[in-house]
């Protein structure tokens, strides 16, 4: 791929080049990172152990913790460590692993995010066949369809990405390598790409966030017939849902479906579905939901 490019490295402008300001996110990112982490983590091993969340709510919810950390891996470390670093490098195929990995572990928790709202569509709508049609194979398969789906999401985009040539400026303007700021720097004509990516990334978002809009409002349609305490607990629920869901579109949405262009706000924007989202995540989940919370306690009180 480097020979093909005539690129071998590219230099990360980060977000920001004033030293002081670089020592406090530096600070305040690396507490976020382990916060993050300890914080799946324990979602994911309370789920494993507790007997009591062995609901297909939780069997989703064990994978999309994991997936949360995955995704923030993907790009903080480095982020991170540039913070402190003389020499803001990546190389080519580091450039292009990185960018795989982002769609594909965000393709994968679109995806899994989906299947959620559609586990949730059938306990409160559908509760008599609940069991039936969330069974254990139909859970396994939605969850190997999310990362299926996701891989190849990123499969289509490295594929073209390492057809362009790279042989002009390697400076890319922001913390990470992502679509937008690497295809500025390729020598051609890039503007066929846009549609592309927008196809790929940004209309995947919508077409799923519209899907989640859709499940949601039958399901605040069915709860009229419900009792208050049914009403209540679903509506919980769903509001952690709902949620998780605007944190993770929307800004996905805002950067992919529009022209292809670079913004200012796409540092900002970046940072906040990359290292905040997987943070907030776990926390919108447990502070919500009373059986998280109780199994939790078990777990630690056994320690």
């Amino acid at each position: 791929m480097e020979q093909a490019s005539n690129m071998t490295e590219f230099i990360l402008l980060g977000l920001t080049e004033k030293p002081d300001v670089q020592k406090v996110l530096f600070v305040v990112f690396t507490v976020i990172y382990l916060m993050t982490l300890a914080d799946n983590l324990l979602i994911v091993v309370t789920i494993a152990i507790s007997p009591a969340l062995k609901s297909p709510m939780y069997f989703f919810l064990s994978f999309l913790s994991f997936v949360d950390g995955s995704l923030t891996s993907s790009t903080t470390p480095k982020m991170i460590f540039d913070l402190i670093a003389e020499k803001k490098t990546i190389s080519f195929g580091g450039c292009i692993t990185q960018i795989f990995a982002m769609h594909f572990l965000g393709g994968v928790e679109i995806i899994l995010l989906t299947a959620m709202a559609y586990d949730r569509y059938v306990a409160i709508c559908r509760p008599l066949h609940y069991m039936v049609t969330m069974n254990r194979r139909v859970c396994g398969f939605l969850v190997a369809l999310s990362w299926a789906g996701g891989f190849l999401h990123g499969l289509i985009e490295i594929l073209f990405l390492i057809q362009l040539p790279f042989c002009g400026s390697n400076v890319i303007d922001h913390f990470t390598c992502d679509l937008y700021p690497l295809l500025k720097l390729a020598c051609t004509d890039t503007h066929i790409f846009g549609p592309f990516v927008a196809a790929n990334s940004g209309v995947l978002c919508m077409i799923s966030f519209s899907f989640l809009i859709t499940s949601y409002a039958l399901i605040l349609y069915s709860l009229r017939s419900q009792s208050s305490e049914g009403q209540r607990k679903a509506l919980s629920t769903c509001t952690s849902h709902i949620t998780v869901v605007s944190l993770f579109f929307i800004p996905c949405i805002l950067v992919y479906l529009r022209p292809m262009t670079t913004l200012p706000m796409d540092k900002a924007v970046a940072v906040f579905y990359t290292v905040i989202t997987p943070m907030l995540n776990p926390l919108i989940y447990t502070l919500r939901n009373a059986e998280v919370k109780n199994a939790m306690k078990k777990l630690c009180s056994q320690k």
